[in-house]
């Protein structure tokens, strides 16, 4: 292959097939950008929890923070492909994702493991928000195979903020 070639291929348009109009995959494919960029940054801070957790219910949480961030990760790529599958685009770097995530990191250097639950359990919240709205836009734009998905990730996020928000109440 010549340079010529490959700076051609650079360029090449990553357009994919699709019955949805330019506009439904642009504000689509750019909603799913951005929530993938949260759902990215879930993951990280679960993990972080996880890795970081301790007190007397350390086992069980340390358990249940691993088990809920192997959840959040499974939908990354799901969420990735269906963007390109309509026809956009998706997260490029780490850069990205911190420019566009709406979750706050966690950078403490200690956080009790009932404010560790407490926090996840309200970005779970702010998630299943953001995925509503999602869900919304893809509706309006007739994307059914997107608002399905939708509804299957807003149940799991549903079901990881009512097992936090149970293992958070007070003893």
């Amino acid at each position: 292959m010549t340079t010529a070639e490959a700076k051609s291929r650079r360029k090449a348009s990553l357009d994919t097939p699709t019955s949805l109009g330019s506009n439904a995959v642009k504000d689509i494919a750019g909603a799913l950008t951005v929530l993938l960029s949260d759902v990215f940054a879930l993951y990280v801070k679960t993990k972080n929890f996880h890795w970081h957790m301790s007190g007397p219910h350390f086992r069980d949480y340390h358990l249940l923070l691993d088990e809920q961030a192997d959840q959040i990760f499974a939908m990354t790529d799901d969420i990735a492909e269906r963007a390109r599958k309509i026809g956009g685009t998706t997260l490029r770097s780490i850069g990205q994702i911190s420019r566009q995530q709406r979750l706050l990191d966690n950078d403490a250097e200690f956080v009790t493991a009932q404010d560790m639950l407490a926090e996840l359990r309200d970005d779970n919240l702010q998630l299943t928000s953001f995925m509503r709205e999602t869900h919304d836009l893809c509706d309006e734009h007739n994307d059914v195979a997107t608002t399905s998905l939708l509804e299957n990730w807003i149940d799991e996020t549903e079901r990881r903020t009512w097992f936090l928000f149970e293992a958070s109440r007070g003893a």
